[in-house]
């Protein structure tokens, strides 16, 4: 059967989950940009506009930067398994829309701070908000898509937030230089609220919108396999190897992901290694680049395990061939922390952040193939709020690692953290299989 007879709009959906992910990373990453900036930094550790910024200073303004980074992480823990259990049980649209409304909120109150203590709190109202993104997505895709075609509708939507990185690298340190760090706090902070009205009037569930054919119904249901309709408690998901595994691979991998989104702007602006610094008025090409070819690796990753499980092989294969691939592409990253030359550094960063977010294309999708769609939500909850904690835990001591040490330790670190997360994986779940819910 044909695309036209069967049918596209769920592919007009995955667009929507795209535009949505690109806002919430360009209110995620303002903070990244804005923090190379003299002005703020001085604001945030109660210096005089003019005054000399110290090493010490720096130092300082670093370590506080981490744990400001921390309360982001913590607030996304707790909000992203509050969110996949409200999620499962409201719906994706309404749940989704109130994750963009607090989100977009705190992104306005951002503007409003005058110190690293109070954006610890305009942070954590963030996480809140930001952690609803996944688990709607992530379930919006479960309900609209058979499973052999989850995967590249992740990645598609998945792709967003290298979009949103690219978009607010080549905004923000313009909005910051012209008019100064609050009002790119202001104007990012109001997109969310246009994408809101977006998807709360466009969006139903594929059973009850009026632009989809029955063919393309028949075609989304065609491989979903008979599960009992009752909610899923929550409590029990802990019982399965299924959940930890994904919550496992979420805890390792994603503080990594995070670390590149906080810190490789001052990665670039103040690393003592690399003979050529970049300031705001030059970083946003090279954060082109990286989030381009990593756009390009989320859906080529997505698609390639799809292709593989089109090829005949099965899931399991399929998925764990694919992340080891990412895996060995991360590998050499650490080269990346030790050499001189910008434009190897910029590379090899590209091929980790690709490699990166193809693994997550491929992690998003271990929800909605082991557990039924009521679960889905819940499921990617836990396994975020992990991925949360991994990363909050991590952001605590980056900035006292980066501001003492450097940036090398942390490079080392991120190189091997996947190959290792696979073979965890590998040993929770050595064959993945559905859980079997029935009996809950």
């Amino acid at each position: 059967m044909t695309s036209e007879r069967i049918g596209n709009y769920r592919w007009r959906i995955v667009m929507l989950l795209f535009a949505a992910t690109t806002i919430n990373y360009i209110d995620r990453n303002v903070l990244s940009f804005t923090m190379i900036d003299e002005d703020f930094k001085r604001e945030m550790i109660g210096l005089a506009a003019g005054q000399p910024i110290s090493d010490a200073d720096n130092i300082l303004y670093k370590e506080w930067m981490g744990y400001v980074d921390s309360a982001f992480k913590w607030a996304y823990a707790i909000g992203y398994v509050l969110a996949g259990w409200l999620i499962d049980r409201i719906g994706t649209r309404r749940g989704y829309a109130i994750s963009m409304f607090v989100w977009s909120i705190a992104g306005v109150l951002n503007a409003f701070v005058g110190s690293l203590g109070t954006m610890s709190v305009t942070r954590f109202l963030l996480g809140l908000g930001e952690s609803g993104n996944f688990p709607s997505a992530i379930k919006t895709v479960a309900e609209w898509f058979p499973k052999r075609e989850r995967s590249f509708a992740n990645g598609i939507f998945n792709a967003g937030t290298n979009v949103g990185i690219i978009i607010t690298a080549l905004t923000v340190p313009w909005l910051t230089l012209n008019y100064g760090w609050r009002v790119s706090f202001i104007v990012t902070g109001l997109l969310g609220f246009v994408m809101l009205g977006i998807w709360w009037t466009t969006y139903r569930r594929p059973g009850k919108h009026p632009q989809v054919t029955q063919a393309e119904l028949d075609y989304i249901n065609s491989d979903q396999e008979k599960t009992p309709e009752k909610k899923i408690p929550w409590a029990s998901l802990l019982t399965y190897r299924q959940t930890w595994a994904f919550a496992m691979g979420k805890f390792m991998t994603d503080p990594v992901w995070w670390f590149y989104l906080t810190w490789l702007p001052d990665f670039f602006n103040s690393n003592e290694a690399l003979d050529q610094k970049l300031d705001l008025k030059s970083i946003g090409i090279p954060f082109l680049i990286i989030y381009l070819v990593s756009d390009v690796g989320s859906i080529f990753f997505g698609w390639l395990s799809t292709k593989f499980i089109e090829m005949g092989w099965s899931i399991n294969r399929a998925r764990k061939t694919t992340m080891l691939i990412c895996a060995v592409c991360v590998f050499p990253i650490f080269i990346a922390s030790t050499t001189s030359n910008i434009y190897i550094a910029v590379a090899l960063i590209s091929l980790a952040t690709a490699a990166h977010q193809g693994w997550s294309a491929n992690m998003y999708t271990f929800a909605s193939d082991l557990f039924p769609r009521q679960a889905v939500a819940s499921v990617t909850g836990i396994g975020g709020m992990c991925g949360a904690i991994g990363g909050a835990l991590f952001a605590a001591v980056t900035g006292i690692i980066i501001g003492r040490v450097g940036y090398e330790p942390l490079f080392i670190i991120a190189s091997g953290t996947y190959i290792v997360a696979l073979a965890v994986i590998h040993f929770i779940v050595p064959k993945m299989q559905p859980a079997n819910v029935e009996g809950v």
